[in-house]
């Protein structure tokens, strides 16, 4: 019975509102949320593994600073050392490998810049 009083508006189509954007179709406006992907999280489709530091794997404790093939993996081609959010280092090795790099850098091991 509570739904036959109740009155339902007739459907009319209404024409479209104008709204901003770039004007190619209903829904162009800004992406909900504001990412660039549109995604939960802004991971759209691709999923990125999260990386595991190397040291910890392979039980690596002490990192030499003689070992300059290993400590090259880890400076950028200008010289820089690379953040662990890209190399997936533990916070701990990260430490110890910028210290490495450091010993390198300073008995010439390592070049502390590269050549422009």
């Amino acid at each position: 019975m509570a739904d036959e009083n109740q009155v339902k508006a007739p459907e009319t189509s209404a024409p479209a509102a104008p709204h901003s954007g770039s004007g190619h179709g209903p829904g162009s406006g800004p992406r909900p949320g504001g990412r660039p992907s549109g995604g939960p999280g802004g991971r759209g489709k691709f999923f990125r593994r999260k990386k595991v530091c190397k040291f910890c794997t392979e039980k690596i404790d002490a990192i030499p600073y003689r070992d300059v093939r290993l400590l090259q993996g880890f400076v950028a081609e200008r010289g820089k050392i690379v953040p662990r959010r890209l190399t997936g280092v533990c916070t701990t090795h990260q430490r110890r490998l910028t210290r490495a790099i450091k010993q390198a850098r300073n008995i010439a091991l390592l070049p502390f810049a590269t050549r422009h």
